[in-house]
């Protein structure tokens, strides 16, 4: 019981450091990267570099007041405070760290190159995103509104997430001009690409499914050769009509030459599919351990 208790609040501990290295990475991504070339790629975030360059507004407080009716909002829809907590947390710190550290950084950025800081504020922004999601939250914004129109309209979050953030880029465009609309098309999507990366992780492993003849010598040989454990269980040809075998197996990224190697030398008429996976939990693979984060909000 008292492990138990440990485990839990070591999970909620590692969950606040995420959320504050991820909010605190994506705020330099808009204060270095972003903001300082008009580049809006989406969002509250977006809204607030477009009224920064505009009237001068701070960043932070756009990003703050913009996110409290949407919050309010997703507080009556996604279940209450328990299912936004780490959202709020993410994003109430988002917003103090974006007007906190601007005066720290240069004005004018890094580099005058746009497109550069388009890549790289996309780069940051994503890795910043991706350790908020892995704690199970997220930077509010259109976010929080494409979970709620998904949850209440079933439109999917992907397309919902879509249409809001056209709608902050075309702004962009007509205010600062439809290049710089562009490159925020470009944030956008090298953020929304690797954040993913940062959330499930690179693409490791892979899944082969082996329909055979001979089952036996062929688990036989992944079995010993590469101390990999395989599922099996009864299939029929379709068009045959024939009884087969189906063997299901997860190797790592190296390990695809040698099962395709194994299993020619068992069957040479056996029929494998490979397929891609990013990670897999269990024995062999990574621990399987307390404390996963939840989906993201």
């Amino acid at each position: 019981m008292e492990g138990s208790r440990n485990t839990h609040w070591l999970s909620v501990i590692w969950g606040l450091v995420l959320l504050f290295l991820g909010a605190f990475i994506s705020a330099v991504a808009v204060i270095v990267f972003e903001a300082p070339f008009q580049i809006a790629p989406g969002g509250i975030s977006g809204i607030a570099v477009i009224l920064n360059n505009l009237i001068g507004t701070p960043l932070g407080l756009v990003v703050l007041l913009g996110n409290i009716p949407i919050q309010i909002l997703a507080f009556r829809m996604l279940g209450g405070w328990r299912a936004l907590a780490a959202t709020i947390f993410a994003t109430v710190l988002y917003s103090l760290l974006l007007d906190i550290l601007t005066p720290y950084f240069p004005p004018s950025g890094v580099s005058d190159d746009v497109f550069l800081n388009a890549v790289f504020g996309g780069i940051v922004g994503g890795i910043g995103a991706g350790l908020v999601y892995r704690a199970g939250g997220t930077l509010g914004g259109t976010s929080t509104l494409g979970r709620i129109l998904q949850q209440r309209y079933g439109i999917p979050l992907s397309s919902s997430t879509l249409y809001t953030d056209s709608l902050v880029i075309a702004a962009a465009g007509l205010f600062f001009g439809w290049e710089l609309a562009l490159y925020a098309m470009i944030t956008l999507f090298i953020g929304a690409a690797v954040a993913d990366y940062v959330l499930e992780g690179p693409s490791v492993i892979r899944t082969a499914v082996i329909i055979t003849d001979q089952p036996q010598l062929v688990a036989n040989a992944i079995l010993h050769e590469m101390q990999r454990g395989v599922t099996g269980w009864d299939g029929k040809g379709m068009f045959t009509g024939q009884p087969h075998t189906i063997l299901y197996v997860t190797v790592s990224r190296a390990q695809v030459n040698e099962l395709r190697r194994l299993v020619r030398q068992a069957d040479a008429n056996a029929f494998v599919v490979i397929g891609q996976g990013h990670s897999a939990y269990g024995q062999g693979f990574k621990d399987l351990g307390p404390g996963q984060p939840a989906e993201p909000v």
